[in-house]
């Protein structure tokens, strides 16, 4: 049964281009994109047969759901890429602080993102490398609704599991939308207004 977390992803992180681009075969290319859309595919199934559970509270399902989005986001990349704009600012102290309350953040803001898409239907339409990852698009239909949307995550290869990097839902780009809220509360209130924000975030 297909599940609406089976969304796709726009791939956040570019890979930088080498001197001389090697290609490689188009079977091979086919094979790891066939990965990346199998790895969401196996993800949704997984997340939202925990959101489905009548056995559980709507508390325990999300606490479950939150733990196992966590073991399949790349909270560095992620973490890093919403700052650049500001790392070279930023002491170790601070940096130290921002790393440790980031993945709790990141974490709900996706299982709130999907949290209400549990019972809908989601079709993979294709997977498209994108930089160092790929990029698996989905139209996914709401009960009730006869209009459906596009879903789309972001993965990459991370040592030898994927990793999702992004997520974009009916157009919202996840990334950038806090890439700029972060820009905003750091220039309005300073990079440690930023940390407490999150802390106050966590659930």
């Amino acid at each position: 049964m297909r599940s609406i977390l089976k969304a796709s992803l726009l791939a956040l992180a570019a890979a930088s281009v080498p001197a001389v681009a090697v290609v490689a075969p188009a079977h091979a290319q086919t094979a790891s994109s066939q990965a990346a859309g199998q790895f969401v595919d196996q993800l949704a199934d997984r997340a939202f047969a925990i959101l489905r559970d009548k056995s559980l509270s709507r508390d325990e399902a999300r606490r479950q759901f939150r733990a196992m989005l966590k073991q399949h986001v790349a909270v560095k990349q992620v973490g890093d890429r919403l700052i650049r704009s500001h790392r070279s600012q930023v002491s170790p102290q601070q940096y130290a602080a921002y790393s440790a309350a980031f993945p709790d953040y990141v974490v709900g803001t996706y299982a709130d993102r999907l949290y209400d898409y549990a019972n809908a239907d989601l079709t993979i339409v294709r997977v498209q490398p994108v930089g160092s990852g790929y990029a698996v698009f989905s139209r996914v239909t709401q009960p009730g609704q006869s209009r459906p949307f596009e879903a789309i995550w972001s993965v990459m290869k991370i040592g030898d599991k994927f990793q999702i990097t992004n997520l974009t839902v009916a157009g919202v780009n996840l990334a950038l939308t806090q890439e700029a809220d972060f820009r905003s509360v750091i220039q309005r209130n300073g990079f440690d207004a930023l940390v407490r924000f999150m802390e106050s975030k966590k659930s």
